[in-house]
């Protein structure tokens, strides 16, 4: 497993990449443009291929978040268009950088008709990697069940995948914060084996292939969307102690284990990066 944290790109994709290193990071996640704009980005190529290789060259893995604005469920086919331009971007970003994929939350849905979202998500999955060649997948997030109850299941995730054209590109990411939240991770002593049997059995955990460690401000079940620092929320630390210790997680030896924690100002993510290595290496 490869643990670490998101990194600005303030700096472009190869001096994020040096951030992760100068963290003692062996992962790192970034926004390939804007967090808050669904407009395409003209990227300099030279500055992506150079953070490409330099991950290859120091072990690192990458992967990219899409901006905030994204949701696969819409109706309005402006914005589904737009939402489809900006997804082919952020894959053609990813791919450049070398990145295992690009993190692109479930969707919400305010329809009458729960099904027609899921038709949306499949259509738009479809129209995005439609002719797509690169290496970069397409991964789905799993959600915190906050205002939409939409994408907070295994069963859900694997089925969208199934029904899609390009399977083969698609896989997923687990939330740590989100699971807990949705009540996808079960409550009580060893939480995580039942939860890791369950993506099991649903076919879920071979198509993992990111995870975002994250602790959670609200209680089990509540629907809520709010990091913690790891073992500072509701989750704890021995939540986090079990996942680390998954012989189904830790034979996955480029995994990216990435931090989606809030960092005290003046700070970096540094210590809890060590925190979280103690914790798997104990």
């Amino acid at each position: 497993m490869r643990l670490g944290c998101h990194i600005s790109i303030r700096g472009g994709y190869t001096e994020a990449a040096r951030t992760a290193l100068k963290l003692g990071a062996e992962s790192f996640q970034y926004f390939p443009k804007n967090p808050r704009s669904l407009a395409v980005k003209s990227f300099n190529r030279q500055d992506a291929e150079s953070c490409a290789r330099l991950c290859r060259e120091h072990g690192l893995s990458a992967i990219a978040h899409t901006p905030y604005p994204v949701n696969m469920a819409v109706d309005d086919p402006g914005l589904r268009e737009a939402t489809v331009a900006s997804l082919r971007n952020d894959l053609e970003i990813a791919d450049t950088c070398g990145s295992v994929g690009i993190i692109v939350h479930f969707g919400k849905y305010k329809g009458p008709d729960p099904l027609q979202g899921y038709k949306n998500i499949i259509q738009c999955v479809n129209e995005v990697l439609h002719g797509y060649k690169g290496e970069a997948l397409f991964l789905i997030e799993n959600q915190a069940g906050e205002g939409s109850r939409m994408g907070t299941t295994f069963e859900e995730l694997v089925q969208i995948r199934s029904l899609c054209a390009y399977p083969d590109k698609v896989g997923f990411c687990l939330d740590t914060c989100h699971a807990f939240a949705s009540g996808l991770w079960p409550s009580g002593e060893k939480g995580w084996s039942r939860l890791e049997a369950h993506a099991l059995q649903t076919g879920y955990l071979p198509h993992l292939h990111a995870v975002h460690l994250n602790d959670s401000v609200y209680p089990w079940g509540a629907g809520k969307d709010r990091h913690a620092m790891i073992g500072r929320g509701e989750m704890g630390e021995v939540r986090f102690r079990e996942l680390l210790a998954s012989p189904a997680l830790r034979s996955r030896k480029t995994l990216p284990l990435v931090l989606e924690t809030p960092v005290p100002r003046g700070l970096t993510h540094a210590p809890e990066i060590r925190y979280l290595e103690e914790l798997r290496d104990s």
